[in-house]
């Protein structure tokens, strides 16, 4: 197999990675419990939640929104974490992914 055969083939695999991924970020993913019942996107980003437990409506409502609020800040830690550890890495391997 010469170079440029092998240099079209991963830039096919590159495009379909990136259709994959970007397919999956965009779906929603829920998760439940007997009181809780979340739904992320496939990014991992926090769209709702809703607690399925008898408290004032207006309690509940900021209780859910503070919820989505603190886990997209703890999910926006974990990136910058991962991105200064690993950042070096990143800039060798820009565009596989």
């Amino acid at each position: 197999m010469n170079m440029q055969a092998l240099m079209q083939q991963a830039q096919k695999m590159q495009r379909d990675i990136t259709k994959k991924k970007d397919e999956l970020n965009k779906k929603e993913f829920t998760g439940t419990s007997e009181l809780v019942e979340v739904v992320f996107t496939g990014d991992k980003k926090l769209v709702s939640v809703n607690i399925k437990a008898d408290i004032e409506a207006d309690d509940k409502e900021i209780l859910e929104d503070m919820f989505v609020i603190a886990v997209n800040d703890a999910m926006k830690q974990i990136d910058k974490a991962t991105e200064s550890a690993l950042g070096a890495y990143g800039s060798q391997l820009s565009g596989l992914f």
